[in-house]
């Protein structure tokens, strides 16, 4: 997982501690929304994708936090453009969100494949747009 924080940090230009909460939320989203079969392949693929997730979008009793509370509150996750937003109130721009999801599929690609990574963004209602 260091390899892909690093990545993001330097092709993003954001800080490691953002890009590793950025990509948890973003790989939590995609196991809330996507389907899951293909989804679970591909965080199965990623080396430390499941802690990740586990750290950033803690599920059970108290997990989450504020970005459980937001979820909560907007209903099924929200879709894409909750997403976008709660990585905005991280202090993401919109440019800077994209190249986030870009690298992030391009890891997961190379990790579970294309295959398994495109069925995963094509259950997910928008998300394409976006990568």
């Amino acid at each position: 997982m260091n390899e892909l924080i690093t990545r993001v940090a330097e092709n993003v230009g954001i800080d490691p501690a953002t890009a590793e909460k950025a990509i948890g939320m973003m790989l939590g989203f995609l196991q809330r929304e996507a389907a899951d079969g293909p989804v679970a392949k591909m965080i199965e693929a990623i080396p430390g994708a499941s802690e990740m997730v586990a750290k950033f979008n803690g599920e059970g009793s108290g997990g989450g936090g504020l970005l459980g509370g937001l979820l909560s509150a907007v209903g099924a996750g929200g879709g894409v453009m909750a997403l976008g937003q709660q990585l905005m109130s991280e202090g993401l721009g919109m440019g800077e969100i994209t190249s986030l999801a870009k690298e992030t599929i391009g890891y997961a690609k190379e990790k579970a494949g294309a295959d398994v990574v495109d069925e995963v963004v094509a259950s997910v209602p928008g998300l394409s747009q976006f990568v």
